[in-house]
């Protein structure tokens, strides 16, 4: 039974923004529980036990068509406070019979100075001179007040742009207060969440590991685990709670798909069994998976396939061993978030993970996922809480699926070892040049288009590699990491003198949004 069920929370209904996680981030910044909520999920039994607080996200749909997402009128009826984000607020607004229309001309995207207009409970402390720089992104604004509801601060764009309903608790905002590039956009939360709701502070990220044990044991009790080891942080972090759990009946399986980075699976193999004393077997399934994916071009099918080989591979050495009744993995929150669809439909979920989207939907294991409910740098905290190694623990984050993803188009044993070998150079400049730590994730990916190049006196045809380096505080919102000159100029020097059939390097400067971090 999870415990996290007795303890206040601040619930978020997702619209489909794509910062909805930061939202939640910043609550637990609080020590305060927030669980992500689709429309779907609403339908569920108890969905609203110990909820004090909650926050409708933005998103790209609008509330001016006969067709839009919402949430039960019931809901605005409960006595909980509710926080109306850019679309939330306009829903806020159509529901209490305000107007909300959309303007071309003149639509706010990006910095935007606000101006109080009017004193609030939720705006304490966050003005200064009664001015504050926000962060917008729409298009629709609301322009007749809802009933019963007062303004409070404005934009040029946006007389609406802060609105209140004192007596139900009912508040709208129409900028992200989420993102770092509002100014005290965390002031926002905490007034909402400890002046209004009344929140108490019982999100500990500490005695969450006591608690994640606690649950192991009681869930496993004699029976045995079989754990998906990876090497990475999530992996490692999830095989060393259920080692201190259950112990000597823990099988932690290496599944070596050929699709790892150069030389990751032998130094980390050695740390699990002489540093943590692991039970640890690498299985070698390169050829399989190489066959599997075999003029696989479309990542969505990539990422399938190898979610649903990874499980037969697992079930079929689990009945190698007595009282296995469990396959446990590294899923984390922001994973379950991004596979699963906003609406019900099949286009508005992002993309499938390698250990969710990617299941098949009948297994004979059942599953185990002890960090479902945390962020990554949550689960970095984790693992320090656990005794896990630097090396391991501050490692960037690697995708489930490996270089299948980072391979644009048809994958061959050819190009894994050509970007295996770039990649390795790219990381290891890196680290030389004290960069790797500054970075929240850095790859080499291998482009699907070769080009014509000269080295001495013959022309080459050869591939495009591109490297990306990221900066973030947690992988929902990234922007490029600014290089200086030399170590572009030296990284492109290595790769190409040091890969055969690479003969360019560019260098990704796209933040996500409008990207995702990965290619696939």
């Amino acid at each position: 039974m999870n415990q996290n069920i007795n303890k206040d929370k601040i619930i978020i209904i997702d619209f489909g923004s794509q910062v909805t996680k930061l939202i939640a981030r910043r609550i637990r910044e609080f020590s305060v529980l927030s669980e992500i909520l689709t429309i779907n999920d609403l339908k569920k039994k108890n969905i609203f036990q110990n909820v004090k607080g909650i926050i409708l996200s933005g998103g790209p749909s609008t509330v001016t068509k006969i067709l839009f997402p919402k949430i039960p009128n019931e809901i605005f009826n409960l006595n909980i406070p509710i926080l109306g984000i850019c679309y939330g607020l306009q829903l806020i607004a159509k529901q209490f019979k305000g107007k909300v229309k959309t303007n071309v001309k003149k639509r706010e995207f990006g910095r935007a100075i606000l101006t109080k207009t009017k004193n609030s409970l939720l705006t304490k402390n966050f003005f200064k001179k009664n001015k504050s720089i926000v962060w917008m992104s729409h298009q629709d604004y609301v322009y007749k007040l809802p009933v019963g509801f007062s303004k409070i601060a404005q934009t040029d764009q946006s007389e609406m742009t802060i609105i209140e309903n004192k007596q139900k608790k009912i508040y709208g905002i129409q900028f992200h207060p989420e993102v770092t590039h509002t100014q005290n956009g965390n002031v926002i939360f905490k007034n909402f969440i400890f002046d209004i709701c009344k929140t108490k502070k019982q999100w500990k990220l500490v005695s969450e590991k006591i608690r994640i044990i606690k649950e192991i044991k009681q869930t496993v009790q004699k029976d045995k685990v079989i754990c998906a080891l990876s090497g990475g942080v999530d992996s490692s972090v999830v095989a060393l709670l259920i080692h201190k759990a259950i112990g000597k009946n823990l099988k932690c399986i290496m599944v070596d798909t050929g699709m790892m980075r150069k030389d990751e699976f032998k130094s980390t193999y050695k740390i699990f069994i002489n540093k943590y004393k692991l039970n640890v077997k690498i299985l070698y399934a390169s050829k399989i998976y190489f066959k599997k994916l075999k003029n696989i071009i479309d990542p969505e099918k990539k990422r399938k396939i190898i979610g649903s080989l990874f499980i037969k591979i697992f079930e079929k050495e689990a009945k190698k061993y007595k009282n296995v009744k469990f396959l446990a993995q590294g899923t984390l929150y922001p994973d379950i978030i991004e596979s699963r669809s906003v609406t019900g439909s099949k286009t508005s979920k992002i993309k499938s993970h390698h250990n969710v989207g990617g299941l098949p939907k009948k297994m004979n294991l059942k599953l185990i996922e002890p960090l479902k409910e945390f962020f990554k740098d949550e689960v970095r905290e984790l693992g320090t809480a656990v005794g896990l190694t630097k090396e391991i623990s501050q490692k960037h984050p690697f995708p489930g699926p490996g270089l299948a993803i980072r391979i644009v188009g048809n994958i061959t044993p050819e190009k894994v070892k050509i970007l295996q070998e770039a990649d390795y150079i790219f990381i290891q400049q890196l680290i030389k040049n004290n960069l790797y730590d500054k970075i929240w994730q850095a790859y080499a990916a291998l482009l699907p288009v070769k080009t014509v190049g000269v080295m001495g006196d013959s022309r080459t045809y050869e591939y495009i590699c591109l490297i990306r380096a990221v900066i973030s505080e947690d992988g929902m919102t990234a922007n490029y990491f600014n290089f200086p000159k030399f170590f572009l100029d030296e990284i492109s020097n290595k790769i190409i003198n040091g890969v055969k059939g690479i003969n360019r390097v560019v260098y990704d400067i796209t933040s996500k949004p409008p990207s995702t971090i990965e290619l696939e």
